[in-house]
């Protein structure tokens, strides 16, 4: 999730919860394609994925009551095959007989008898950004990205784990040397409250840095793309300088691509007008995080937040020139779940159907109102890096701003084998609290 993260949606819905109204032809598709609802009642399902035996597992985050779960579908309905899992539950995938679940800090495995086994632990997941879904290579590895603790380097007042973790912060991929930048905060812990505190990149709320600072890399870093053996083992870091690379996949080339979320308008080093990015992953690679976005520096004059000092570089050199993302998205989309077309029915082979959660306006967006982006389906053109609405709600908002019965927060974007693709709804709101049973799973297919 893009905008600060799963741990800012309550546990629980203490209101009478809204109920979901859905109706299909809400949502606007390009002709010769047709959307129906699929199944209903979920709860925050967050990921859909096919066994090797054509079964759809469902991935819920348990961010509603604190147990992330995997469903199976059933011919009874879905059926819980196994839960637990530290929130948010993020992504399963199944290889090789064995279900892989990312979930806070950890990536357990579902073995066939129902056991269970923690392979990775400890990951750096505790802020704002968590680890994502892992998917396998053609080198038979996992790969998954691995989130931002913060929205843009500095811990501060926007990060309310830091009551819980009062020591975490982001750490580099490589070597690094800080350019001294520190940020002054009013005091937001217990201890902290009657005096103002000053906070540098890359260390703990509180703590101040100076110019020449070299902060080491490490393996585990954060905004990174992680690599290990199937059994966990031999983890390494493939990239990093990303902020939230909330989904991967392998194309049918063999690329890796990752969509990769901007920055927002929030705490001490606001940043404005940050794209969403989907970014070919190559190896040994720095992508800009924190000071470039969409490939750009943010010391841009288009990245200052209105009423608010102009970003600087937190770093005083940089690994490299960034690359360019393959496609750009506006800010606060919260680009999610995605896949590539294979079936020359649906649309050209290779395009990428990308799932959009929208924002979570107004905390990431500088106080102002919910923008007109996100809450649809778009398809990139992989030849040109053109992105087109695909599906879109006829009003252009979620279904719930205007009472319809179309889309409300489209996070996961994947084929079956027969070419239909469906697109997973996390569902309703009230407030900050995720509303359980509102989850929907759409189902379009090509006349």
């Amino acid at each position: 999730m893009s905008e600060q993260g799963f741990q800012n949606q309550a546990h629980s819905n203490q209101h009478k919860s809204p109920q979901r109204k859905l109706e299909p032809r809400d949502i606007l598709l390009p002709p010769g394609y047709t959307i129906d609802v699929f199944a209903t009642g979920l709860t925050t399902p967050i990921n859909v994925t096919f066994t090797s035996k054509g079964e759809m597992l469902v991935a819920d985050s348990g961010i509603t009551d604190g147990n992330g779960k995997v469903l199976k579908l059933t011919e009874h309905g879905f059926t819980t095959i196994a839960d637990g899992f530290h929130p948010p539950l993020t992504g399963i995938t199944e290889y090789q007989g064995n279900i892989y679940v990312a979930h806070r800090c950890y990536v357990t495995i579902i073995h066939p008898d129902g056991s269970k086994k923690d392979i990775i632990e400890g990951l750096p997941s505790n802020g704002d950004h968590h680890n994502n879904r892992v998917i396998f290579g053609p080198d038979g590895k996992m790969y998954f990205g691995q989130g931002t603790a913060t929205n843009s380097g500095v811990v501060g007042k926007d990060n309310d784990w830091v009551k819980e973790h009062p020591f975490f912060h982001d750490y580099p991929g490589s070597r690094i040397t800080l350019s001294g930048q520190n940020f002054q905060t009013s005091g937001f812990l217990e201890s902290f409250q009657n005096r103002t505190v000053t906070t540098g990149a890359y260390v703990p709320f509180g703590v101040e840095t100076y110019s020449g600072k070299m902060v080491d890399g490490i393996v585990r870093a954060s905004g990174s793309i992680l690599r290990a053996n199937p059994d966990g083992s031999e983890l390494e870091l493939v990239a990093w300088g990303l902020r939230n690379p909330f989904r991967l996949r392998f194309d049918r080339f063999n690329r890796l691509f990752a969509a990769n979320h901007g920055m927002d308008v929030r705490g001490s080093r606001p940043v404005a007008n940050s794209p969403d990015e989907f970014q070919w992953i190559r190896p040994g690679l720095w992508y800009g995080f924190p000071d470039f976005t969409g490939g750009l520096p943010v010391t841009l004059p288009q990245f200052q937040p209105e009423g608010k000092p102009q970003p600087s570089f937190l770093l005083a050199e940089h690994p490299m020139q960034p690359p360019h993302p393959v496609a750009n998205f506006p800010a606060h989309s919260a680009t999610m779940g995605f896949s590539f077309n294979d079936n020359s029915s649906f649309a050209p082979i290779g395009d990428v159907f990308i799932a959009e959660f929208g924002a979570n306006a107004p905390g990431t967006t500088g106080g102002k109102p919910l923008p007109r982006v996100g809450h649809r389906v778009s398809r990139i053109d992989m030849q040109t890096g053109q992105v087109h609405v695909f599906a879109l709600n006829r009003s252009g908002l979620p279904a719930s701003e205007t009472n319809g019965g179309g889309f409300e927060r489209p996070i996961d974007a994947v084929f079956d084998a027969n070419g239909a693709l469906y697109v997973v709804d996390f569902g309703l709101f009230s407030g900050a609290a995720a509303v359980p049973h509102t989850g929907v799973i759409w189902k379009i297919t090509k006349k």
